[in-house]
């Protein structure tokens, strides 16, 4: 999301420094959005869901806030943060005014190492009661309670130590997602977290963020029950939100909510990591329930351009379900890159501009000077049609600790069919100015053109430094062939299935899309041509039968699905 991402005072003292944002929830408050995030010292609003403004509160915590409970019921929104001490609950009916006030100004302390860290808080409509959800560790399970409204939402009863329950526990020997690491590789015991409920038709979807958020296969799960504090059982189609390739990879901790037309949308978690482990930016994906109460998220080409509604669309269940999806394509996937200058690094990776085009966070482009004027130039090696640009930067040995007025961005955007003569297609100091780390830039009108522009104007602290130039749009080609082949075989541990597929001339990527029936291919994995055509997805649940199919893109834009196969486990044979 292209958001202002505040600058992390917890290393100061290390002198790192780095934006950051993470475990966001987006409220639905009287027909706007007010999005809450990991210590960013207050929240922004937005009419839209794209023009997010920053509201600085009258009153916030000390510590900052980490991953906020926010809740809106009737004209009032409740906000409260993580805590494992004495914290109050606050309350505003003002929050486009960053007017804060005290609704419960001391909640009581529950035992050591319980909580409330994550919490969740829910209103149920039908019944009038209110309830919190909370927990973030490897140790402990998710908890629960019920709130007392009466007495300014309290825990129920008289006895806070006897106020919670389990509600779920991390299963990795039967779900194969909640393994920890890499692609679910390392045996450390995975972490649960982040909390949301969302209640659907009568049904309680109680979701939580495993394995941990460092890694690309963070996802969101959920149990579903009859009632707000469970009974709950696991969904075998877990996890609900996934993304593990791609450029934005991981998508947990976050939040479901409705927008104004009543499409659902699910927050995330993605990793960047290369200033400290808690380096993160946040995503949105479009979700919903499909015809049996499934629920889902879309994260197909989810890092690439997507609509934002303005009615209420179908429900996005099914294998050809992307109506938000603009077919917008990356053109200049690892295409040459020229720039205006590099710093040289003795002591480092030399920080080159072929790094910005590489689709991997991780790695940047350093100029040798943070000065107006320098440029990263994109050749796409034809005349495309060009719709929008993304710039990332990343804090490379920055000096900046505090998000104050002198930190904004600025650039322009450029193109040319030549390489000689330019236009301005993009002029970012036509705008207020405002930070934008993740800076997504829509052009006016589609451009015809071969070469595409950066060029720098102001980014705060003492270096230049871009980990993505991504230019999209389409080309005038045909679309690719589908993959002749995809064989799925599943392993004895039928956590694990071997994929293997046929490569496609000129393709330049691969979604291999999964579910637990032929109709319900909503888990997805990305790949680009020049990876291997073999993997080991090691994300699937123990006794569900899983089916799967392969899809190419390319510039010009997406093939046929292919065939769907089953993972010849037998597991769904009567």
């Amino acid at each position: 999301m292209d958001i202002s991402y505040r600058y992390n005072f917890e290393q100061l003292n290390e002198k790192i420094s780095y934006r950051s944002g993470a475990d966001p929830v987006i409220i639905n408050h009287k027909h706007e959005y007010y999005l809450f995030v990991t210590i960013q010292g207050g929240w922004w609003h937005s009419t839209n869901l794209v023009n997010w403004k920053y509201i600085v509160p009258d009153k916030w915590p000390m510590e900052d806030m980490c991953a906020p409970a926010a809740l809106s019921v009737r004209d009032t929104l409740y906000l409260f943060q993580s805590t494992f001490e004495q914290r109050p609950i606050f309350y505003s009916t003002e929050p486009e005014k960053g007017k804060l006030k005290f609704y419960n100004r001391w909640l009581p302390r529950l035992p050591k190492d319980i909580g409330p860290w994550d919490p969740a808080l829910f209103h149920d409509d039908d019944t009038d009661k209110w309830y919190m959800y909370w927990g973030s560790s490897n140790v402990y399970p998710l908890f629960g309670a019920e709130l007392d409204k009466k007495r300014n939402l309290t825990y129920a009863g008289n006895n806070p130590a006897e106020a919670y329950k389990a509600m779920l526990w991390l299963d990795p020997y039967k779900h194969g997602w909640e393994r920890f690491g890499p692609n679910h590789s390392d045996p450390f015991k995975p972490f649960t977290e982040g909390a949301w409920m969302t209640k659907y038709k009568g049904k309680y979807y109680l979701q939580y963020g495993a394995p941990g958020t460092e890694y690309n296969v963070y996802g969101n799960g959920t149990y579903v029950g009859k009632d707000p504090l469970g009974p709950f059982e696991y969904a075998p189609y877990n996890p609900v939100a996934y993304k593990p390739g791609g450029f934005a990879t991981g998508c947990g901790h976050g939040n479901t909510f409705q927008d104004n037309f009543g499409n659902y949308w699910n927050t995330g978690t993605t990793w960047i990591g290369y200033n400290w482990g808690m380096e993160r930016r946040i995503v949105m994906n479009p979700a919903g329930f499909d015809k049996d109460d499934q629920m889902f998220a879309n994260t197909r080409f989810g890092d690439f351009p997507h609509y934002l509604p303005t009615k209420k669309i179908p429900n996005q269940s099914g294998t050809d379900s992307d109506a938000l999806f603009t077919g917008w394509m990356l053109l200049n996937y690892k295409k040459p890159v020229a720039a205006s200058s590099t710093l040289s690094i003795a002591t480092d990776t030399m920080r080159v501009a072929a790094n910005v085009v590489d689709e991997n966070p991780r790695t940047f482009w350093v100029a040798a000077h943070n000065k107006p004027g320098e440029t990263l130039t994109s050749d796409l090696g034809a005349e495309r049609e060009i719709r929008a640009v993304q710039v990332d930067y990343i804090d490379y040995k920055q000096t900046v600790y505090d998000s104050d007025s002198t930190v904004y961005t600025q650039f322009k955007i450029l193109t040319s069919t030549d390489n000689k003569k330019w236009d301005v297609v993009a002029d970012l100091t036509k705008e207020p100015k405002r930070d934008r780390a993740s800076a997504y830039v829509e052009l006016s009108k589609p451009v015809r053109a071969r070469y595409v522009r950066y060029e720098h104007i102001y980014v705060a602290g003492s270096h230049l430094a871009i980990n993505a130039f991504r230019v999209f749009g389409n080309g005038s080609g045909k679309v690719p062939v589908t993959p002749a082949t995809l064989t799925a075989k599943r392993q004895k541990d039928q956590r694990n299935a071997d994929l293997s597929w046929s490569k496609v001339p000129g393709a330049v990527g691969y979604n291999i899309r999964w579910g637990i029936a032929p109709d319900k291919l909503y888990q997805n994995y990305q790949f680009w041509n020049d990876e291997p055509n073999t993997f080991e997805l090691r994300a699937l649940n123990v006794g569900v039968p899983y089916y799967f199919a392969i899809e190419a893109f390319d510039e010009n834009g997406v093939s046929v699905l292919s065939k769907v196969v089953d993972d010849g486990s037998g597991l769904g044979k009567p």
